[in-house]
């Protein structure tokens, strides 16, 4: 089931730093970034194996998950809030802000074999 992780913060006078680091259930294979997206929705799957951690490190988007059982809305605004999707979470992303730029990482890399499409009924 998905749920929101507080990632740590530093801050200081000088700004903010966030770490990943030792709180994610997986080991990275694979990061990616969502940006420039005009009102389209993205996503739209779950998967067989991969497990996913989302931060909108600028700006906003929405993400609805789905995981068979429970359905729920994320909105992630803030770089230190961090969506771990599990396997099961059929999800898409939504209404991003002009300025969003949404980091993905992964642990598995890409295949084609791993996306679930259909939404559960």
């Amino acid at each position: 089931m998905a749920h929101l992780i507080n990632l740590k913060t530093f801050t200081d006078k000088r700004g903010n730093l966030t770490v990943i680091e030792k709180i994610l259930p997986f080991e990275i294979r694979r990061i990616f970034y969502i940006y420039g997206v005009d009102d389209s929705i993205r996503g739209g799957h779950r998967h067989n194996k991969t497990i996913q951690a989302a931060v909108c490190i600028k700006g906003s988007c929405k993400i609805f998950n789905d995981d068979g059982t429970n359905k729920s809305e994320y909105t992630l605004n803030s770089p230190d809030k961090c969506l771990l999707l599990e396997p099961c979470d059929w999800h898409k992303m939504y209404d991003f802000s002009d300025d969003a730029i949404l980091m993905v990482v992964a642990s598995e890399h890409f295949d084609k074999n791993d996306y679930i499409f259909e939404p559960y009924l």
